[in-house]
């Protein structure tokens, strides 16, 4: 099952994606649906017509770096030996068309498309073997980066977490869905031009692993996300 937000004249709701077309359920609440599917209520919509908006706003969002073999060579840096945590603020996450707006602190906006990780319930210290039993779905995100405030600034608050740096959907789709996640290609395109063509298997650490090591520093909620890293060819 595919679930996203839609904007509709009296205000936003739950829309299942079935065929092309987004079929408008009760309810504005997608965490909710992703766990009990509301009845349909209203006319079809379809998809070049529908206004997309966020799924949702994680209370937490996590960012994973240099997570792909091929990116990290790219960069000149080292597989990590364990994962390279990071914050992005949750006023970051914006609809999945954007707009995305370049703040006053920085002049070189970076792209990196991601598969982003929806937790799907309470996550402490789950064994790697357990960990994908706590994903509640998948989805698309972008992963905005100020790359001059990231060599200048080791947290990477700036460099993250502006507001507009997580374009996230258009959808989340349930594990269901996904027989294998690290079998799942990520591409991004950049005016037309195909930038980034690579694959989940190249991550360092799959989505198991990151589960249950972020589980293991700290507690993960419902509606929380990892944004799960990038594969090659991002601007910088």
């Amino acid at each position: 099952m595919r679930l996203c937000r839609i904007q509709l004249p009296d205000g936003p709701t739950v829309a299942t994606v079935e065929e092309g077309r987004l079929l408008p359920r009760a309810g504005a609440d997608l965490l909710a649906a992703l766990v009990d599917t509301p009845p349909r209520s209203g006319d079809p919509v379809e998809l070049d017509d529908a206004v997309i908006l966020a799924p949702f706003r994680p209370g937490t969002l996590l960012g994973i770096g240099h997570n792909y073999r091929e990116h990290a060579a790219e960069l000149g840096a080292e597989p990590p030996s364990e994962p390279h945590v990071f914050v992005k603020l949750s006023s970051s996450v914006t609809a999945p068309g954007g707009p995305v707006i370049r703040p006053g602190f920085t002049d070189e906006l970076d792209y990196e498309g991601e598969l982003a990780v929806v937790i799907g319930r309470e996550a402490r210290r789950v064994p790697v073997e357990d960990a994908l039993g706590y994903v509640g779905g998948y989805a698309i995100i972008d992963d905005i980066s100020a790359r001059d405030r990231q060599r200048s600034e080791p947290r990477w608050v700036r460099a993250k977490g502006g507001d507009t740096f997580a374009p996230l959907g258009p959808w989340v789709t349930t594990p269901d869905e996904i027989e294998d996640p690290q079998s799942l290609s990520i591409r991004t395109w950049v005016n037309g031009d195909l930038r980034q063509d690579g694959t989940t298997a190249d991550m360092i650490f799959g989505v198991a692993e990151l589960i249950a090591y972020c589980s293991d520093q700290f507690t993960l909620s419902a509606g929380d996300i990892i944004a799960t890293g990038t594969p090659s060819g991002v601007g910088a």
